[in-house]
């Protein structure tokens, strides 16, 4: 069970008070990762974001920030009265027992949904248009330079041409959808009263 390997790495961070958890999802949906950042929470340690230094990293995939949080021993205390053995056998909280060890119980389900809101609107926000810019400038310029070094010809340019507008023809529709989605979950957010993302950020 990949949750083990994780949670073994965030209670580390819990007995080291480290302050900022951090995770790339190795989950293959966002409401996995959402469902273990309930669980984080339990534990002291509630989804802020997108990692600070995320922006500037380079990296191919978001990391995940967790900001530790000033009652994060008390809540861990009283986490672990209640489920005294998440290692290695499970259940976690407000997890049902078996399988990948993050499907919420039905009790738990609401703030799971709205966790992973959150973390669309992240992704679907601010570090999806700068991923939707540098692909629509990258292809079309890869293209040229290929078109450059290889010998420019009528036909050459009218093909490369041809895959560039095609290209920024299929991001504009990536782009009308993913904005439909953003708003679908922003509007759940607004429901619940949750400001995302935050005003002061």
């Amino acid at each position: 069970m990949i949750l083990r390997r994780y949670f073994k790495e965030l209670m580390e961070d819990g007995s080291r008070n480290v302050q900022l958890h951090t995770l790339i999802n190795p989950w293959p949906t966002k409401y996995q990762l959402a469902a273990y950042a309930y669980v984080a929470e339990q534990y002291g340690y509630r989804y802020t974001g997108p990692a600070p230094y995320y922006s500037s990293s380079g990296r191919s995939f978001p990391v995940f920030g967790f900001r530790r949080l000033p009652d994060a021993e008390e809540r861990a205390a009283r986490t672990q009265v209640q489920y005294p053995s998440p290692l290695p056998n499970g259940p976690f909280p407000g997890m049902l027992p078996g399988g990948d060890g993050l499907t919420p119980r039905p009790e738990v389900r609401q703030e799971v949904d709205l966790l992973h809101a959150r973390i669309q609107v992240d992704l679907l926000g601010g570090i999806g248009k700068k991923r939707l810019w540098r692909l629509a400038l990258a292809v079309p310029l890869g293209l040229f330079l290929a078109l450059l070094i290889r010998g420019v010809t009528p036909t050459s340019t009218l093909l490369a041409g041809c895959l560039s507008a095609a290209y920024l023809l299929y991001l504009c529709v990536v782009r009308i959808a993913t904005r439909r989605r953003l708003a679908k979950y922003q509007r759940m957010l607004q429901v619940a009263g949750i400001n995302r993302p935050p005003a002061n950020s």
